[in-house]
């Protein structure tokens, strides 16, 4: 009994995910129950803590991220700083801060031109950097409240969602805006069909998801959100033919049809999320939630399981999964007792 005591104690002072698995079959076992198959699983953990990048003078809140995987450079939108953190990969620290910007929320990079788009909540405006020395090139006017940016390079398209519903659609190599996509409310995440002309939003504020016809600059259908509330990330599962949708309002993830639009499922997850990708290479979805976790779901027949809950900070619902690299980047502010940081973790197996 005095081993297994031990035992208890080096894992709970550990607190690694196949730590407290052990734990909770050590307890079962010691009332008589079979544990679960979840509680005997201890290989790694799905996603382990690799290193944490320190940000530096960085306070209040931190959106979006955005990667040059050719540099492996990583963009931070320092939303409460007015600026973007460049970090190096490669040598894991800040090399540079954008300053100047105006609460920057919405962040993604152009391959083929080079070129850092960056959408700015407070004015409304897309400001652009270009080449290894981000400078500054133009700025684009879009109204209010820019947000979310989503890039189709082979299509010479960026997407910027902004204003009271709209999304606007940037040429990328003229850098100007060419059409403004009408929707029912502010639209939060949305993502590009890749192989198709759709564009599926998340707009919280109308209940529904709206899906684009990219080819005509149009909406062209709304699913209902099912009287769940506050749809604010969104991915897609290709592989499954599914649109995941992550609310607020219960903290479920919904999956719908690519094809129709159908609810199939809802399962729970973590608090006020933010951010939602699909690692196909392992068939798992990470949710990062600003209630402190990282939930790590696989699907299931009867929906998208959680498999770990993994402990993260408090606010930091916002991240990044980038298969080149395979690594995901959570954006983690700062404390009373640590420096805003990029945490990055690498999946397993």
């Amino acid at each position: 009994m005095r081993r297994v005591s031990q035992l208890i104690i080096r894992c709970v002072a550990d607190g690694s995910g196949a730590s407290i698995r052990i734990v909770a079959a050590v307890v079962m076992l010691a009332l008589g129950m079979a544990p679960s198959e979840h509680a005997l699983a201890t290989g790694p953990d799905p996603l382990s803590l690799e290193a944490k990048i320190p940000l530096g003078q960085v306070k209040g809140r931190i959106d979006h991220l955005a990667i040059d995987a050719a540099r492996q450079r990583l963009y931070v939108a320092e939303l409460g700083n007015d600026s973007v953190g460049v970090i190096d990969l490669k040598d894991s620290k800040t090399v540079r801060t954008i300053t100047g910007l105006r609460e920057p929320q919405g962040i993604g990079y152009v391959p083929s031109s080079d070129t850092l788009y960056v959408a700015n909540a407070r004015d409304g405006s897309v400001h652009l950097f270009h080449g290894a020395e981000l400078s500054p090139v133009a700025q684009i006017a879009l109204g209010e409240d820019a947000d979310n940016i989503r890039v189709d390079d082979a299509a010479h398209r960026a997407f910027v969602g902004y204003g009271s519903g709209s999304l606007a659609v940037i040429d990328t190599a003229s850098q100007t805006k060419i059409a403004d996509i009408k929707l029912k409310g502010h639209p939060e995440s949305f993502q590009l069909e890749q192989g198709g002309q759709r564009i599926f939003v998340n707009v919280p504020d109308a209940q529904q998801i709206a899906v684009v016809d990219r080819s005509a600059n149009r909406q062209v259908a709304t699913w209902s959100a099912n009287g769940l509330r506050a749809n604010y990330p969104l991915a897609l599962d290709a592989p499954s033919g599914h649109v995941l949708v992550v609310f607020r309002h219960p903290a479920k993830v919904g999956a719908f049809s690519m094809n129709d639009g159908r609810l199939s499922n809802a399962s729970p997850t973590c608090g006020d999320s933010d951010d939602v990708f699909v690692d196909t290479k392992r068939r798992r979805v990470y949710v990062s939630c600003g209630e402190g976790f990282i939930d790590v779901l696989e699907p299931r027949a009867e929906g998208y399981a959680s498999v770990e809950r993994i402990p993260t900070s408090a606010g930091a619902r916002t991240g990044l999964f980038v298969p080149a690299l395979d690594r995901f980047f959570l954006a983690v502010r700062a404390t009373s007792t640590e420096p805003a940081a990029i945490w990055v973790y690498r999946p397993a197996p």
